[in-house]
């Protein structure tokens, strides 16, 4: 007796998923509960698990589209099933090489000039002009170079060429390189993302505002308290806690950065979840910090190590990241100057972080070396107008520079 796996529900708006992966071979024997597959859908990676221990007799392969409810495998009673023994297949036979010398090239049809003595006077013009006399036909007796031969070989009416002159120049054959392609089905997170970053650039009115902030007062904090900070909590003291910390700050006194449009009304949040843009390796994905404005450094940096792992190893669940009202993207970790992020709708901001990069100031009338970053605010002008997106990434700029702002909430 056998049992079908089928493809399970995974989401209430997922209506196929992607066979990723194959964990077990067909013929395999495997425990009840045991992973078998790894499912994708366009927003998560999900675990197929076998529904009772047994033989595994796969259906779909690897790559295949499946639609909700679709047979992925059967799982048969028994052990395994027996290696079939491969059949010996003939040698084959080595090619045999073609005994026929292969054809000599033909020599150039043409009459051998006698090599001949030119007269002084021949030999003269020859000298003088560099020409072979080997080179040269002479028509005098017994094949003799007369001056009017070495004249017409000097004028080129009569002129052979010698054995080295005639030879035509080989072009330089082209270096040899690998040109080959490489085709990859899209996975359904990257075609989503695809979409909805399409969608954004058309259905929204996106500027991008920029400002600088000066990093040495959060690293001079960061240096004196990140060895009794990791004591105390358990986690490293980053960057990240403090922005999200300055951003769900500034979000209360710019409301509209932190709402979105729902048909014709606008959205506005009493709440920050904040959307943390991490590399994963199937894509990009936002986990959501829920409620930060409420947490501490601590908790954030807690939040952001806790999603960053489950994004590494694929186990983000869909609603971990749903529901964001607000984004922070960090692509100065590969080493970005400055960038303008795409909002993720149907929020209406998100801030980009940059590469810290040591540059001259001025500074209370003097010129000082500090380590500066570059910040840019996306949004959706359509809801959030110029004096409130450049009020907002002031506000975070001030909260950044002076981190006792931020622990007193002034």
């Amino acid at each position: 007796m056998s049992l079908e796996i089928k493809v399970p529900p995974v989401g209430e708006s997922i209506t196929e998923v992607v066979l990723s992966q194959w964990l077990k071979k067909d013929g395999d024997v495997v425990e009840m509960d045991e992973v078998i597959a790894e499912l994708e859908s366009d927003k998560a990676t999900f675990e197929l698990t076998a529904e009772q221990a047994g033989t595994l007799k796969t259906i779909a392969a690897e790559g295949d589209t499946l639609a909700i409810g679709a047979v992925v495998c059967k799982i048969e009673d028994g052990g395994a099933k027996e290696p079939k023994a491969e059949s010996e297949k003939p040698k084959a036979e080595a090619p045999v090489a073609d005994k026929t010398a292969a054809p000599v090239a033909e020599k150039a049809s043409g009459e051998s000039y006698a090599t001949g003595t030119p007269s002084p006077a021949a030999g003269k013009i020859l000298a003088e002009k560099g020409i072979d006399a080997a080179a040269v036909k002479g028509t005098g007796i017994d094949g003799r170079i007369t001056k009017d031969d070495a004249v017409k070989a000097e004028s080129g009416s009569a002129k052979a060429e010698s054995p080295k002159a005639s030879a035509a120049p080989v072009a330089a054959a082209a270096p040899a390189g690998a040109r080959s392609e490489r085709r990859e089905k899209m996975s359904p997170l990257r075609k989503t993302v695809a979409k909805r970053l399409v969608s954004v650039k058309n259905e929204t009115a996106m500027l991008t505002t920029f400002n600088e902030v000066n990093m040495k007062p959060i690293m001079d904090l960061r240096g004196k308290y990140k060895d009794s900070f990791k004591e105390k909590h358990g986690v490293g003291l980053g960057f990240m806690s403090f922005f999200t910390k300055a951003v769900t700050e500034a979000l209360k006194d710019f409301p509209a950065v932190n709402a979105r449009i729902d048909g014709e009304e606008i959205v506005y949040n009493n709440f920050a979840d904040v959307s943390i843009a991490v590399s994963a390796p199937k894509g990009l994905v936002v986990p959501v910090i829920r409620n930060a404005e409420s947490m501490s450094l601590a908790e954030i940096e807690k939040s952001v190590l806790a999603l960053a792992l489950k994004a590494r190893d694929g186990k983000l669940t869909i609603e971990e990241m749903t529901g964001g009202t607000f984004t922070i993207t960090n692509g100065g970790v590969f080493g970005s100057m400055m960038s303008t992020p795409i909002i993720n709708a149907p929020q209406s901001a998100i801030l980009g972080m940059h590469n810290i990069v040591e540059r001259p100031i001025a500074e209370k009338g003097e010129v000082v070396i500090r380590p500066m970053m570059y910040v840019a605010l996306s949004y959706d002008h359509r809801i959030i107008d110029g004096r409130e997106s450049v009020g907002f990434l002031v506000r975070v700029k001030q909260l950044l520079e002076d981190p006792a702002r931020l622990l007193l909430g002034v």
